[in-house]
């Protein structure tokens, strides 16, 4: 970041914390009181923001994801401990709703950006704050506060991973019913936090409707995505596969580390393999979602009657990616993806294929593990990692005055 450009986005700090009460009547919160002005009743959904673990990371996926990650521009450290707060802040009034304030002609920058009209409804909207290892240099006097297991994403065998859209200090993951719900939430904590993140890179992702079919969503490959996921509902589950214990600095127990991989599928050439074929390097009948000699999506695979893959070949994905053996399921993620399409590219291709997201307690242990289990695999020549990063996800704020990375600045 330029030192030129760093002064034009200071302009923008002045809004600051200080700004925040004016944005709403009374204060961040007040607004809520106002009734709704639409008959949709997933506008009116809410998702609290404060709790003991982020939301968006347990919670059901609503429609619509973007992902941003920021580089810190900040002078200090304390410039950056408000611009995190401001998150937070800003967070807990959009995820609870508001009546929008565009206040009077002439008289400085208006309130709110009007896209979402006279009422911010929650929309199921959550927004998830991510640090990246690259936040603990030497910067803010944060090195010896660095996360047990936090480090930049390294480039794997199957990778071909562009630079710039890689990495980052700050990652938000927003999260709602709809994309205007998003693209609000997006500019509103932006115009807080201008003078300390400046933004690196961005990707919008989505789901398939629902309504065309049950059980997991569908992938641009066309597979259903994410069947074998862990029970959330499992709370000593989630303690071991997901929430950061006693391994981790006092501050950073409780949160999890997430992955972010923006990863190409390579669909026109896809779309000519044979059915079979695809189906061999998947493990699972395209059209049920059931593993390969199976009735139902949810069946188990049962490797052990099939130990020399005649039935599911041994280098087919989802037998790579969970072997289901005492040893591997110790290992699991909890993934949460969408779908992208940001059109064509120089070649006329098109670009499109899957934000691959998951949450774990330990990074090389449960999605570096995996990851080494998949190199090579057949599937590579049709799918391709271009960016992502490596996040450490706090514990969540607990009300009040509270923020997402308070302890850690204490």
């Amino acid at each position: 970041m330029s030192v030129r450009r760093r002064e034009l986005l200071l302009g923008g700090a002045a809004l600051g914390a200080g700004a925040l009460a004016a944005r709403v009547p009374g204060g961040a919160g007040a607004g809520a009181a106002a009734p709704p002005v639409s008959g949709d009743a997933s506008l009116t959904t809410a998702i609290p923001f404060d709790s003991a673990h982020q939301a968006g990371i347990l919670d059901p996926r609503p429609a619509r994801a973007l992902f941003v990650s920021f580089d810190s521009i900040a002078g200090s450290r304390g410039e950056l401990a408000a611009g995190l707060r401001a998150i937070s802040e800003r967070a807990r009034a959009l995820t609870t709703g508001y009546a929008a304030l565009f206040g009077p002609p002439g008289e400085g920058p208006t309130p709110d950006s009007g896209i979402l009209g006279t009422r911010v409804e929650p929309d199921a909207l959550t927004v998830t704050i991510g640090l990246g290892a690259s936040l603990f240099d030497g910067r803010y006097g944060l090195a010896g506060r660095r996360p047990a297991g936090l480090k930049p994403m390294p480039t794997f065998p199957d990778d071909a991973l562009v630079e710039a859209e890689c990495h980052g200090d700050v990652l938000l993951q927003l999260c709602a019913n709809s994309e205007e719900t998003l693209l609000h939430a997006l500019r509103d904590i932006s115009r807080e936090t201008r003078g300390v993140l400046g933004p690196r890179w961005k990707i919008e992702g989505f789901l398939p409707t629902p309504a065309r079919e049950s059980g997991a969503g569908r992938n641009l490959l066309g597979f259903k995505d994410g069947t074998a996921n862990p029970d959330v509902g499992n709370a000593q589950t989630m303690d071991d596969l997901v929430w950061t214990g006693h391994e981790e600095p006092a501050w950073a127990r409780g949160g999890t580390y997430g992955v972010v991989r923006i990863i190409r599928n390579r669909v026109e050439f896809w779309d000519r393999v044979s059915l079979t074929e695809q189906e061999l390097m998947i493990g699972r009948d395209k059209a049920k979602g059931a593993p390969l000699g199976q009735e139902r999506e949810l069946d188990d695979p049962d490797y052990a009657s099939d130990p020399d893959g005649n039935r599911i070949p041994l280098d087919a994905h989802i037998r790579l990616a969970r072997p289901r053996t005492p040893e591997t399921e110790a290992g699991r993620i909890l993934r949460r993806g969408y779908n992208y399409s940001r059109g064509y590219d120089e070649a006329d291709q098109l670009d499109m294929g899957l934000v691959f997201v998951s949450f774990q307690r330990d990074l090389e242990a449960q999605f570096e593990a995996t990851q080494k289990r998949l190199a090579g695999e057949p599937l590579v020549d049709y799918v391709v990692p271009t960016g992502g990063g490596y996040f450490f996800l706090p514990p969540g704020a607990r009300g009040g005055g509270d923020w997402v990375g308070s302890a850690l600045f204490v």
